[in-house]
């Protein structure tokens, strides 16, 4: 399995669930940058979420 990552606008590379913080608004939730609050792609951010640093 390849490890997913995802560069945000402020330069941060996004690769593990600890990148990125999840706010419950509505039905479905949105996914943000932890350092910025950017929101990122719901796929990719599902993807991250599943990752752990080993």
């Amino acid at each position: 399995m390849s490890l997913t990552t995802h560069r945000c606008t402020c330069g941060a590379t996004l690769q593990f669930r600890q990148d990125i913080r999840k706010e419950e608004t509505g039905v479905y939730p949105t996914w943000k940058c932890k350092d910025c609050g950017t929101p990122v792609p719901g796929k990719t951010a599902e993807k991250l979420r599943h990752q752990h640093p080993s």
